[in-house]
């Protein structure tokens, strides 16, 4: 077995993992009206790039895919124009940040319970009955006389 049969895997399940994550950033923002300007798969030099939505958000694909990033419309990052500024993550109220931020983790941690339930162990054996033999029924009346 050669590298790439560990190397490839692992970066499958890698990008698998930051897509979830990322995704789920990306659309608790747009839930609570936050324009998302950039969904970036990797870091570095983009390799592709599409816009796509009402928003025109970039959606790329970039050289080294071991992370990702969601960039929103922020006042702290650049000048956002005053129609804008209501869709600005910073101007959302706390519990709308704080649902944006943990989105993400919260995204990876339902992809495992799902993947859990999909591949859990046993889950299609049959289930034992709840009735008893008429022999086990028998033994236990005899070892209960003892």
């Amino acid at each position: 077995m050669g590298l790439l049969d560990y190397v490839l895997p692992f970066l499958l399940a890698l990008g698998i993992l930051i897509v979830v994550h990322e995704f789920g950033h990306y659309s608790v923002a747009r839930l609570c009206g936050v324009k998302v300007l950039r969904f970036s798969l990797g870091f570095g030099k983009p390799l592709l790039m599409r816009r796509f939505g009402p928003d025109q958000t970039e959606w790329v694909l970039s050289a080294f895919p071991l992370g990702g990033y969601v960039k929103m419309l922020d006042e702290r990052e650049a000048p956002v124009p005053a129609h804008e500024q209501h869709r600005a993550f910073n101007r959302q109220t706390v519990w709308r940040r704080i649902a944006i931020v943990a989105a993400g983790p919260l995204a990876n941690f339902a992809l495992a319970i799902a993947l859990c339930h999909c591949f859990q162990p046993g889950r299609h054996l049959p289930q034992p009955s709840s009735r008893r033999r008429p022999e086990v029924e028998a033994l236990l009346q005899r070892v209960v006389r003892r």
